[in-house]
């Protein structure tokens, strides 16, 4: 360097990159941090407060506490489900439809359709992942919390299971944040879409509160988790800056260098190697796949350009699918390891510009690189060859021809393997050609690497004159074998996927051109190879193919399906708020069941409550799983049922004459309002034969009058909270 061009870096800040790098200062942090942004902190802290104080205040049940939230509570979704407006009910049970299944696992499915369409398979396990922990999460709130639905209003919409959260606005919820942050750019568009998306749940809310199906707290509590899990999901392992939603844009791999990228650029060539730069901007995308390329121009004099490449995560991520894909389809082939880091990776591209240095290769001078975000994004910077011009698009001559056959020599003679030879990575400049992107350079690799390498050179300089011409020059620096090999082994998958297309726009066979130059029409290298660990990636393959066949369908409808279970309830005869829920599925009934006792042997299966429907399934040890169903409906058929002894003040019980299908005996307990059918049903002849099972229902199965369930409830709340509308105001 003159002391001129000395003088002028130092004036603009500018310093040559070939000095030894700085450190990253101490106790700064890295230029650009990983984060969640302002708002997923604000929705996971809204999430967090939300559901410790809905733990706080009903975990314990129907307390006084609990009652005084929910006499607010009630008092609003009153108001809302009695406002005197002609045809709004009616309207708000089409809007709650939109916001329920099947309409939102059609929705659901449609979305995680398009992600497979669009290829974003990141997005979609992801978010396929962010359902299952909401799932969970959800379903461990209801085993805590056993909150039965709004008081003294009339329910007229479908519901099912505890009202707390609302499983409905939590689906909805996920599934339009899943949407959002999947199918809609970052920027205006996505911010537009969150708030028509917030006027989406703000209407469905209402609707549901208007049919008297939620209360406020039951929306609030739905939509901070339904937004929350996804939303933190998505941004932590699917994050904009290295899966970016593009449409008719750059490559995946090619991530946005404006904003706080490009900022982060600038600050770590300062700090990092005392370079200043003025400006960022893509550069060579159309022949790079696996990285971010740009120019960087040097604050300063004009033409004073770095060329840069940045690596990211989701760069190593993809290298390993890629990898993946041609294990499956051609065996593992010669140093097909996945690097296991970015860091790695950028080291790798490092390590291979200074052995192609050394080898007298005329590639660009590596000056080493920077951090952005550590073990996530790094920025390897390397000379710029300003005025150059791809192979694809340049006039070449006999001196170019001899450069790219000299630069395989080369390679040969100090041990490498370029391994990606293309139109892209040749450059032509100032009459010479120069060799680019040295990313997977192989060492001492396998003679079948090294003639790959110079088939795919021999067919990039034929594209740009002829093969004959070509061969003739090729023939001065290595034997008829040596070339006669190269296009035995440039089958299939050697050829990369510009040199393909270049290949198949010329319209020529290249290929056969070369071969029939050639003495004798080589015997091509067989590349598909078997093996015990390509056998089990197949299985594995196929395995995962089927469990997700079959598990996608349950998932969707477990996720968008309201749950009807009450989950973590004994419903013994003193369980207040399962026998509450009992009572709003069939507010005609003057009598709700419980278990009175179970014998030895019996455990309680399951307890289901519903709009409509309340059912209890009991397992027995002799007679097997669900052996006893009790079900509890507004009206029951008893037919020709004979009458038997009462099991309590009001109810008449009816047995029917004989065993239904498969029913060792079935029983009809009828009382005002209401019907419980009795069913059991043994699993084993040896059951059903056991006279002494049916004498054990009457021990089982007992009952709780709704007055009794009403007085509780007035006395929890100070006589404030009501169990039936048509009673109460």
């Amino acid at each position: 360097m003159t002391a001129g061009a000395s003088r002028r870096n130092q004036a603009t800040g500018a310093r040559d990159p070939g000095t030894p790098p700085q450190r990253r200062p101490s106790g700064r942090p890295p230029p650009l941090p990983h984060h969640i942004e302002r708002s997923g902190f604000v929705w996971l802290a809204v999430a967090v407060v939300a559901t410790g104080a809905a733990l706080a205040v009903f975990a314990g049940g129907l307390t006084r506490r609990a009652a005084a939230v929910t006499v607010i509570d009630d008092a609003v979704t009153r108001r809302i489900a009695g406002a005197p407006v002609p045809g709004l009910t009616g309207t708000a049970r089409v809007i709650a439809a939109a916001g329920a299944a099947p309409v939102i696992v059609l929705v659901a499915y449609a979305l995680l359709v398009a992600l497979i369409v669009l290829r974003r398979f990141r997005h979609l396990l992801v978010l396929l992942l962010s359902y299952e922990v909401l799932i969970l999460l959800t379903t461990i709130f209801l085993v805590a919390v056993h909150r039965p639905l709004p008081f003294g209003v009339a329910f007229r919409f479908r519901w099912g299971g505890f009202a707390l959260p609302s499983v409905a606005i939590e689906t909805t919820c996920a599934v339009l944040v899943g949407a959002l942050y999947t199918l809609v750019p970052a920027g205006p568009w996505r911010r537009r879409g969150c708030w028509a998306a917030a006027v989406i749940v703000a209407v469905i809310a209402l609707a549901r509160m208007r049919l008297g199906v939620n209360a406020p707290t039951d929306v609030l509590l739905g939509a901070a988790l339904g937004v929350t899990v996804p939303l933190l999901a998505l941004r932590l392992l699917a994050p904009d800056e290295s899966f970016p939603v593009v449409y008719g844009g750059p490559h995946g791999a090619h991530l946005d260098l404006g904003g706080a990228r490009g900022e982060a650029i600038r600050h770590a060539l300062r700090d990092q190697m005392g370079i200043e730069v003025s400006g960022v901007e893509p550069f060579g995308l159309t022949g790079s796949g696996g990285s971010s390329p740009m120019r960087l121009r040097r604050a300063g004099g004009p033409g004073g350009y770095l060329f840069g490449k940045l690596y990211a995560r989701s760069h190593v991520r993809a290298d390993r699918w890629y990898k993946l894909g041609r294990q499956l389809l051609y065996g593992r082939l010669e140093d097909e390891q996945s690097f296991k880091g970015v860091r790695r990776l950028v080291q790798q591209e490092d390590y291979a510009l200074r052995l192609a240095r050394d080898a007298g290769l005329p590639s660009p001078e590596p000056y080493g690189f920077v951090t952005l975000t550590p073990g996530r994004e790094y920025l390897l910077v390397t000379e710029f060859f300003a005025g150059s011009t791809e192979l694809g698009s340049a006039t070449i001559d006999d001196e170019v021809i001899d450069d790219g056959l000299l630069i395989v020599r080369k390679m040969w003679d100090a041990g490498l393997a370029h391994r990606d030879v293309k139109p892209a990575n040749l450059l032509v400049r100032d009459g010479r050609l120069l060799v680019i992107d040295v990313a997977f350079t192989e060492v001492r690799p396998t003679p079948w690497r090294e003639a790959v390498d110079l088939a795919n050179m021999m067919m990039c300089l034929a594209l740009r004159s002829s093969a004959g011409r070509v061969y003739e020059r090729a023939l001065r620096l290595f034997t008829v074998d040596e070339i006669s090999e190269a296009f035995a082994a440039d089958q299939g998958l050697a050829l990369p996927g510009q040199l393909r297309q270049a290949l198949r726009e010329s319209g020529r066979d290249v290929h056969e051109e070369f071969l029939r130059l050639l003495p004798r029409r080589p015997v091509p290298v067989r590349v598909q190879r078997w093996s015990a660990r390509r056998v089990g990636l197949w299985a594995a393959l196929i395995l995962a193919v089927v469990l997700l066949g079959v598990g996608l369908p349950q998932l969707l409808v477990r996720n968008a399906t309201q749950t009807t279970t009450l989950l973590g309830t004994s419903m013994n005869c003193r369980s207040f708020e399962p026998l509450l829920a009992e009572a709003q599925s069939v507010p005609s009934a003057s009598q709700v069941m419980c278990i009175r006792a179970l014998p030895a042997g019996w455990t309680l299966g399951r307890v289901q409550a519903q709009r409509g429907e309340s059912v209890i399934t009991l397992d027995s040890a002799l007679a097997g799983r669900g052996s006893l169903r009790l079900t509890l409906a507004a009206r029951c058929d008893a037919g020709q049922a004979r009458p038997e002894r009462s099991p309590g003040p009001g109810i008449a019980r009816f047995r029917a004459p004989g065993p239904g299908a498969g029913f060792a005996a079935i029983w009809y307990d009828v009382f005002h309002g209401g019907c419980v059918t009795i069913a059991l049903r043994p699993a084993t002849e040896a059951a059903a034969a056991d006279r002494g099972l049916p004498g054990q229902v009457p021990v089982i199965v007992g009952y709780v009058s709704r007055a009794s369930l009403a007085r509780e409830l007035a006395l929890r709340s100070g006589g404030r909270l009501h169990l039936d509308p048509s009673r109460h105001g």
